[in-house]
């Protein structure tokens, strides 16, 4: 692999990053919004779960502040290099 960097270099970015980083993951943000939008919900089998786990992750999909909010609590961003 770090041949492989090595080689291309010009273009290609490596970033060493920890085994593991819930603070750089903008998915745990929005598992952490999703958990906090089901609190009040009792589910009586499988399909009651999936049911409300999408209704609450389209919801969230709507409102893309929660999501920017989720990426910017990160201190990352989409911009390009």
């Amino acid at each position: 692999m770090s041949d492989f960097a090595a080689a291309n270099a010009a273009w290609l970015r490596v970033v060493r990053l920890p085994t593991y980083a819930p603070e750089l993951n903008p998915a745990e943000g929005v598992w952490s919004l999703l958990r906090r939008a089901m609190a009040n919900f009792v589910v009586t089998d499988l399909d009651g779960l999936v049911r409300i786990v999408k209704r609450k992750l389209k919801k969230i999909q709507s409102r893309p502040y929660l999501l920017d909010g989720r990426l910017t609590a990160t201190g990352l961003s989409l911009d390009p290099w």
